[in-house]
């Protein structure tokens, strides 16, 4: 790991560090928050960010092993506080993004470890077309963060890397996710292994958002694509979404408007699969 982009363990001091909680989507669940308190410990070390409120606790629990658990997306309980505070532990200090990202690439190492990659099917040519749509919609990124929601494999991702803009990514496929990863289309601290279902309890509103290649929505899962649709216009103020077909077009604009945002549909003839139809979205803010 680079300075500018520590591991969980360095951040920490320590050679390695195991978090108890045993997927980036459970960091969001209280039933682990009281776990720390069943582990044998003779030393304890609070993380805080900019503000000293806490981002997480790591105990001592044997030669050389270290557990933790995060909370910068749950609160620790007064009880817990207290744990640490008995086992006379330090206090150590970092920026929250740079412990967001640590937290992040922690679980997608593992992904990339564990799961086998699903089957690369990706049509080299596509990429072109991706990055000529998004540079047409929204030109250089200048660093501007942008969520991939529902990534996929990160071809989203790479092609708002290449035109400069902080990546974001969420999917719930592990394979896919795995995929990303050993094309390098994929970087582990930007990604998170979610149900984007949920993503507000994950992410902060953000600039922008990309949904490529929503769908296929029908009659039996629209009830899902709406949910997700809400997600992503509620997370950003901008976003783009392409669909297949015009009448997932339709249904993305509909359920768009009624989250409070001005759509504009229009039909990408430079790809008639996948992204035929794109829906531009900007929220109205109160």
């Amino acid at each position: 790991m680079s300075r500018n982009h520590p591991s969980v363990a360095e951040i920490f001091g320590v050679d390695t560090v195991d978090l108890i909680e045993p997927s980036f989507a459970d960091l969001i669940d209280d039933r682990f928050t009281a776990l720390l308190l069943e582990c044998p410990g003779d030393q304890a070390r609070l993380l805080v960010d900019e503000e000293s409120d806490p981002l997480a606790i790591a105990v001592h629990s044997g030669k050389d092993r270290w557990s933790a658990g995060c909370y910068h997306l749950r609160q620790p309980t007064a009880s817990l506080i207290s744990f640490f505070e008995d086992l006379g532990g330090d206090i150590y200090q970092e920026d929250r993004p740079v412990w967001e990202e640590a937290v992040r690439e922690y679980y997608s190492l593992r992904i990339a470890a564990e799961v086998t990659p699903a089957f690369e099917d990706l049509n080299p040519e596509r990429r072109t077309m991706v990055r000529e749509l998004l540079e047409g919609a929204w030109g250089p990124g200048d660093g501007t963060t942008c969520l991939d929601f529902c990534c996929g494999s990160g071809l989203g991702s790479a092609v708002l890397r290449d035109l400069g803009y902080r990546v974001l990514a969420c999917d719930i496929d592990c394979s896919l996710l795995s995929l990303g990863f050993s094309t390098g289309r994929l970087v582990p601290r930007e990604t998170m292994c979610i149900d984007a279902q949920c993503a507000r309890h994950y992410i902060e509103p953000v600039a922008i958002g990309l949904g490529l290649m929503f769908g296929e929505i029908n009659d039996f899962n629209a009830d899902v694509w709406e949910v997700l649709t809400r997600e992503l216009v509620m997370l950003t103020d901008r976003c783009l979404i392409t669909v297949g077909k015009e009448e997932e077009a339709c249904r993305i604009t509909a359920w768009a408007q009624e989250s409070g945002c001005d759509v504009d549909v229009s039909e990408n003839t430079r790809d008639p699969i996948y992204d035929r139809w794109i829906c531009t979205m900007t929220r109205n803010h109160p």
